[in-house]
């Protein structure tokens, strides 16, 4: 890959990553009943490992920069 083409796709996969962390921090916070109670060594343990496999998902592919679409990452 070109420079210019890892720099797009670490942007894309880097966005895509946190949307997967952010889900599943609040898919974990609903467990405890108030917000004291929230294991938050757990939370942050749970959100970084989805962060890596979002990162190691990716890497099979983009659909963000697909060559139709401009390559330019879609946010949001």
């Amino acid at each position: 890959m070109k420079n210019r083409d890892w720099k797009m796709w670490w942007k894309a996969a880097g966005i895509r990553s946190v949307k997967t962390m952010a889900q599943a921090a609040i898919a974990m916070l609903p467990a405890a009943a108030t917000i004291w109670a929230v294991d938050w060594k757990a939370v942050i343990g749970t959100v970084a490992l989805t962060g890596v496999a979002s990162l190691l998902t990716s890497l099979a592919g983009l659909p963000e920069l697909n060559k139709s679409a401009g390559n330019v990452p879609k946010e949001g």
